[in-house]
């Protein structure tokens, strides 16, 4: 038997940066759910399960409007989310009776495709924890506690960290049972619990970065109109991925 594939799909996200009183991953774009387009590349995908996180008020709606009515069969369970990103990603854990890897995504990434799925379940199994990221293209400044620039890090060292977030499922499972019951260290520090720790995947991302994710303040109708070209040319810009 093959080893087992998860993933978590975090949507529960209330999206107050968008400023639209809709949270981000329920703001329709072509017709569809922005959650829709991360649910549909996992199923799609080589993952055999999916949990989708997303508000206690939101179960219903999720399980009617999105799961059922777009036939998103790898959605075995539906659970409430935490207080914060790392108590979502946590009862997600729980939610899973076995496996062996699990991927983490936030529903409001869009941008991802089965064969980006595919690539994160080759680079953990062989390094056993990766993420997706890209070479950052700001000047990032270090500050002091009253907000001096004291250093400049060098552009090549620094990534722009998103999301799969992929780990063996027992190491990533300790570390997060480690941060919800820890009253002092508030910190998970995942880079100790592998030997060279995590590996970053450079994916070659050509679109622009405010369209990864939905966190702009409010998506005007230029914005709307880049995003849903970029979804619509999805397909074909992915066969290029990773070239």
């Amino acid at each position: 038997m093959g080893e087992k594939i998860a993933a978590i799909v975090l949507a529960a996200g209330e999206g107050k940066r968008m400023g639209s009183g809709i949270p981000k991953q329920y703001m329709l774009i072509k017709s569809r759910p922005l959650v829709y387009y991360a649910l549909k590349a996992f199923e799609e995908s080589a993952v055999d399960e999916v949990i989708l996180v997303t508000g206690e008020d939101e179960i219903d709606y999720c399980k009617e409007y999105i799961v059922d009515r777009y036939h998103f069969n790898k959605v075995t369970k539906i659970v409430p989310g935490g207080w914060e990103r790392y108590a979502s990603v946590y009862f997600g854990l729980e939610a899973i009776e076995d496996a062996d890897y699990v991927l983490i995504h936030d529903g409001a990434r869009p941008m991802i495709s089965a064969e980006l799925v595919q690539k994160c379940i080759y680079y953990v199994k062989k390094y056993r924890a990766c993420v997706v990221g890209m070479p950052s293209k700001d000047t990032i400044k270090v500050v002091d506690e009253e907000n001096y620039a004291i250093r400049t890090p060098e552009r090549k060292t620094l990534w722009q960290v998103q999301t799969p977030q992929c780990f063996e499922f027992d190491l990533v499972k300790k570390a997060y049972v480690k941060r919800v019951r820890s009253e002092k260290d508030r910190r998970v520090v995942l880079i100790s619990l592998t030997e060279k720790g995590v590996k970053a995947y450079h994916h070659h991302a050509n679109f622009h970065d405010e369209m990864i994710k939905a966190t702009l303040n409010g998506l005007n109708e230029e914005q709307t109109k880049v995003l849903v070209k970029a979804l619509t040319n999805l397909s074909a810009f992915f066969r290029t991925y990773g070239k």
